[in-house]
C-alpha cells in the first residue's frame, strides 16, 4: 500500500526527470507547476515502461510482464495507485483529460522491441516510433492544452477548437528520429539496429559496416539522409505550437530546439556517433531560451 503523498511522488518523479533527461526537464522547467509536475509523472511512467524492455531486468521481461503492465496501467486509469511513483500519475489523471489509449500503444511497442532487432523499412520503424515516442506527445497533449481564443478573426473561426494532434506525434516521432540517431553505437552494441536496412542499402553500407563502426563518406551520407527526415519532422511539429496554451508555448518551442540540437551536436562531431556522444552544451542550452521565447511570442 501507498503511502507518498502527491507532493512526495512528483518530487521523485522531478528528480527523476531531472537525472535521466536533462534537456527534457529544462524545457518542463519553462511550465507552469501543475503542468510541469504532470510532465514528469508522465514520463517516468514511460520511462518505467522503458526500462521493461531496455532497463537492467530486461532480460527477464517476456510478454506475460508487459501484459502485467498493462493490467497495472489500467488499475491506474481507476485510480488505484500500486506503489509511490503511481500516486503522482493518478493525481495526474485527475486534474487533466489524458486518454488510456496511447499509454496502451506505447505498451505495444514494447512489445515490438521484444520480438524485433531490425526494421526492413521506414515505415515500420515510423509506426515503432509512433508507438514508442509519438504516443508522448499524445499523453503530453492533453497537459499542455489549446488555446480555442488563438484564431480571432472570422475566417479562422472553423480553427478556434483545433488541437494539434498530428503535430504533437510529428515531435515525439522526431525525438525518437534523433534518440536512434544518437545512439547508434549503444544500439549496436546491443545487437539492434533501428536504422532502416533500406536505407543502409540506399548507401550500400553494410549491417558488417555498422557493427565494425565504419565512418567514411558512405557512413555521413547516410547519417545526413537520416538527419533530414528527422528535422522534416521537427517542422511539421512547430507548425501547430501556436494552436497551445499561451504558457505551453514557450517551454514546447524550446524542449523542441533543445532536443533537435543534438542533431547538431551529431553534425559537428562529423557523424562519429560510436566513438563520441552527442548532446547540447549547458552555455548553448541557455542562448536557446530567449530564441524560444521569441519564437513563442510571434510564430
Amino acid at each position: 500500500m501507498t503511502v507518498t503523498s502527491a507532493a512526495e511522488a512528483y518530487e521523485h518523479c522531478r528528480q527523476i526527470t531531472a537525472k535521466y533527461s536533462k534537456t527534457f526537464y529544462l524545457g518542463t522547467l519553462l511550465m507552469p507547476k501543475a503542468k510541469r509536475q504532470a510532465i514528469w509523472a508522465i514520463y517516468v511512467w514511460c520511462r518505467r515502461t522503458d526500462e521493461l524492455v531496455d532497463g537492467p531486468e530486461s532480460d527477464f521481461t517476456t510478454p506475460e510482464t508487459l501484459q502485467c503492465w498493462e493490467e497495472r496501467l489500467e488499475s491506474l486509469f481507476a485510480g488505484q495507485p500500486l506503489d509511490d511513483l503511481d500516486v503522482a500519475l493518478v493525481d495526474t489523471l485527475e486534474r487533466f483529460p489524458i486518454e488510456i489509449e496511447p499509454f496502451r500503444e506505447m505498451i505495444a511497442g514494447q512489445q515490438m522491441d521484444l520480438y524485433r532487432n531490425r526494421y526492413e523499412t521506414f515505415r515500420e520503424l515510423e509506426l515503432y516510433c509512433y508507438r514508442v515516442a509519438g504516443t508522448v506527445g499524445l499523453m503530453s497533449s492533453a497537459v499542455l492544452g489549446s488555446d480555442r481564443y488563438y484564431f480571432t478573426a472570422p475566417w479562422h473561426h472553423q480553427e478556434a477548437n483545433y488541437v494539434p494532434t498530428e503535430e504533437a506525434i510529428a515531435l515525439g516521432i522526431a525525438n525518437q528520429l534523433t534518440n536512434i540517431l544518437r545512439d547508434v553505437g549503444e544500439d549496436a552494441g546491443r545487437g539492434r539496429i533501428y536504422l532502416p536496412l533500406e536505407d543502409l542499402a540506399r548507401f550500400n553500407y553494410s549491417e558488417e559496416d555498422l557493427f565494425n563502426r565504419k565512418i567514411d563518406e558512405r557512413w555521413r551520407e547516410l547519417m545526413r539522409f537520416e538527419i533530414k527526415r528527422a528535422r522534416k519532422f521537427y517542422r511539421e511539429a512547430e507548425k501547430g505550437i501556436r494552436a497551445l496554451s499561451r504558457d505551453s508555448r514557450w517551454p514546447v518551442w524550446a524542449a523542441l530546439m533543445l532536443y533537435q540540437g543534438i542533431l547538431d551536436a551529431i553534425e559537428r562531431n562529423d557523424y562519429d556517433v560510436f566513438n563520441k556522444r552527442a548532446f547540447v552544451p549547458q552555455g548553448e542550452k541557455m542562448l536557446y531560451l530567449p530564441v524560444a521565447w521569441l519564437r513563442a511570442q510571434v510564430l
